[in-house]
């Protein structure tokens, strides 16, 4: 098997349009991120006990893209690693335990995150200081509703933890809900959400892994589109566009209690290696104008998805499209979603068509192309998790 650019070929050479990877946030095998990684490789590669320019160098060029206040910043391997870490340091900064997080969230697999993860599904318990809330389902909820129906349940969830006897350390959300089905729309409407969970001395955490790096199309962050400033930013292994890179970025006082408090150290977060994968990244992303790239393939995409709904759909089961900026600002991002439905009017979800869909179509457009199977992509949400 292997990759390149938005192709994946396997073993027997056939051609899959990849719509599905998250992680290779610049396209496989970007030959300046591939080049970056081998220069570095043969020059010194250790773990972060041993100090190089490399880590403060990605570190300042990283945190130019944040908010000034996001002022510090800590590198793992995995994006589980990260969101481990910021609970750790939520915990430390307001002494609380509870957590709140969206219904159908992944977050990581670590013990800890993993129960603050329900996608995992029914046998990975949540933990006894996680309390879930709705996500905003821009599908059944008015734009103008969005902000207030969200942080109605953050609140509820805020109660909830009080009335149990915990204390909300944080809120922690992807900012593109891509595992609760992705929901993006009206930009604006996490800030209520965010002050109720301030309110009540918890903070905010944005889960960056999905949104980050300009994937949105209009901002570098999800978080930038709200209009708010997290606590603590996370971010996975697109940094590296595979490579094992990943971290956080906090704001200096939040971190300082887990200063003083915590031994911590991550054995490779940081190393030169991944250093030097990451500075690639930025590297492509701006030289390649890959914000600008990602708003012409949403255009593009939205548009094509639309004909799927409802007339020309083989299944009739496509009741609505979901790019990001769907209202109000233009059709600008990657990010989007076709929901099929039993019933559009009751707006009944139907998760076992969406794969034959698919399929049906792919098979009428190129019956001649044996190279070219088809499109990798996923079937996330309340109906149905990951069927990539």
């Amino acid at each position: 098997m292997r990759g390149e650019g938005v192709w994946l070929y396997d073993a027997d050479g056939t051609r899959y349009l990849d719509a599905y990877n998250n992680v290779a946030s610049v396209g496989h095998c970007h030959p300046h991120v591939v080049e970056a990684i081998a220069r570095q490789a043969s020059v010194l590669n250790t773990h972060t006990r041993y100090l190089h320019e490399g880590v403060l160098d990605y570190a300042e060029r990283l945190l130019g893209t944040m908010p000034s206040e996001l002022a510090h910043a800590m590198f793992t391997c995995t994006g589980s690693e990260a969101n481990d870490l910021a609970m750790r340091i939520a915990r430390s900064h307001t002494k609380a335990e509870g957590l709140i997080v969206t219904r159908f969230a992944y977050h990581g697999v670590t013990a800890a995150i993993a129960e603050a993860s329900p996608s995992l599904g029914k046998f990975v318990q949540l933990g006894d200081a996680v309390r879930t809330v709705p996500a905003p389902d821009s599908y059944r909820i008015a734009p103008e509703a969005m902000g207030t129906a969200f942080a109605a349940g953050v609140r509820e969830a805020i109660a909830d933890l009080k009335a149990h006897g915990i204390r909300p350390a944080a809120l922690m959300v992807d900012t593109v809900f891509s595992s609760d089905g992705i929901f993006t729309d009206p930009t604006g409407f996490l800030a209520e959400a965010v002050d109720a969970i301030r309110e009540a001395g918890g903070l905010f955490i944005a889960d960056e892994v999905q949104p980050g790096l300009g994937r949105t199309g209009d901002a570098f962050w999800g978080f930038l589109r709200h209009g708010v400033l997290p606590d603590i930013v996370t971010m996975g292994k697109p940094l590296g566009a595979g490579h094992p890179l990943a971290g956080l970025a906090v704001r200096p006082d939040v971190l300082a209690a887990f200063g003083r408090e915590c031994r911590y150290f991550n054995t490779f977060g940081g190393n030169p290696v991944s250093m030097a994968a990451g500075m690639a990244v930025l590297d492509v992303i701006e030289k390649e104008g890959l914000m600008d790239n990602a708003q012409r393939v949403g255009r593009y995409l939205r548009a094509r998805l639309s004909r799927t709904g409802p007339a020309p759909c083989p299944h009739r089961r496509c009741a609505r499209c979901r790019p990001v900026c769907r209202r109000g600002t233009g059709e600008r991002s990657q990010h989007a979603g076709a929901r099929h439905g039993r019933d559009r009017a009751r707006r009944q979800p139907l998760a076992r068509t969406a794969g034959a869909a698919q399929r049906d179509r792919r098979a009428r457009q190129h019956p001649e192309d044996p190279s070219a199977a088809g499109v990798l992509r996923s079937q996330r949400g309340p109906a149905g998790r990951d069927a990539g």
